[in-house]
């Protein structure tokens, strides 16, 4: 994968994990509840979670490239159009407060197990990386590439939301994310309007 590409994954993977949403939500609850080991594992399972998901669809993806290059191709351009889809909602979303405090209490269950199923579970997260991921893989791309996406996807969602529970355990990361999501959620348009364009041209 060429530096310039891995750049536009790394970039599309940080605003995707710095944006607000039912992962944050369930990392916030679990470190406020449990403490701050809680949380630490439910964000680490949640990287384990998104990291999987991305080495599969990469994988997918370069298997239909190799027997239906026309299905690859709708799947390409249909990604463009949600990507698009996505950057416009993000463009005009209204400011949401983040609460942590509306969420139910922890159950028995690990944190890590939790963070995972909460990313692996996710459908919108499947579409999100088909859509992403069709931008980047190739008919050549083998699994060692597929391996780069799936620990800049995984490695960047699980180093965010550590960070998260560990600032979360100690200061008010709540009211930061909260000032700052209609910041967020403009960056992460913009950004993904530009892949989206970079397709259609």
């Amino acid at each position: 994968m060429e530096f310039s590409s891995w750049l536009a994954l790394a970039t599309i993977s940080v605003v995707g994990a710095m944006s607000p949403g039912p992962s944050l939500a369930v990392v916030m609850r679990n470190t406020i509840k449990g403490g701050q080991g809680y949380g630490v594992r439910t964000a680490i399972g949640h990287g384990v979670g998104v990291g999987l998901y991305a080495l599969l669809t990469a994988l997918g993806l370069a298997l239909i490239i190799a027997n239906n290059p026309l299905l690859f191709n709708v799947i390409r351009y249909g990604g463009a159009a949600f990507l698009a889809w996505l950057g416009i909602k993000a463009l005009l979303a209204k400011p949401q407060e983040i609460s942590a405090t509306e969420a139910h209490d922890i159950s028995g269950r690990q944190g890590a197990f939790e963070g995972f199923m909460v990313a692996f579970l996710n459908p919108q997260l499947a579409i999100f990386f088909v859509a992403l991921f069709s931008q980047f893989v190739h008919a050549d791309t083998n699994w060692q590439q597929s391996l780069i996406m799936m620990i800049t996807a995984g490695g960047i969602d699980g180093v965010w939301y550590v960070l998260v529970a560990l600032i979360l355990s100690r200061g008010p990361v709540l009211a930061w994310l909260n000032a700052k999501s209609v910041w967020l959620d403009r960056i992460s348009g913009v950004v993904l309007l530009g892949l989206a364009l970079k397709v259609v041209l």
